[in-house]
């Protein structure tokens, strides 16, 4: 805590402010998701240059006379291993994501939608085609 000129504390509020830029958050996200989905069932069956999600983000500056954090709405797009209860693992994902993106970047994640762009399974792996018949 510094001195203000007159020789009292100066809140932290008073002394300057940081923005995050959305982008960062954005990365943040699509890394805490790759933490999540490491061990996810399934994940093996996912070729590594699909197993990095894609995020975006929406953030909405904090109220200022509240004193409010600001608040983020993600979106994540993600391959999945199959079989796997998908409706569990994406319930997994938004939880992770939005903990490790509140806890490092400042805000108050109020949504994180998990779009499944496509699943991978065993199969799909072993015949190379990504095409179960």
């Amino acid at each position: 805590m510094s001195t203000a000129e007159h020789g009292g504390p100066v809140a932290a509020a008073e002394r300057g402010a940081l923005r995050i830029a959305d982008r960062v958050i954005a990365k943040l996200a699509a890394h805490a998701a790759r933490e999540a989905l490491g061990g996810a069932p399934g994940h093996e069956h996912v070729p590594h240059r699909h197993r990095r999600p894609r995020a975006w983000v929406t953030v909405h500056a904090p109220r200022r006379r509240r004193g409010g954090r600001g608040r983020a709405t993600i979106r994540l797009a993600v391959h999945l291993g199959y079989p796997a209860d998908l409706a569990a693992v994406g319930t997994r994902l938004g939880r992770h994501v939005a903990e490790r993106v509140g806890a490092l970047a400042g805000v108050d994640v109020t949504e994180v939608a998990v779009d499944v762009e496509r699943l991978h399974s065993g199969a799909t792996t072993a015949a190379g085609t990504g095409r179960v018949r």
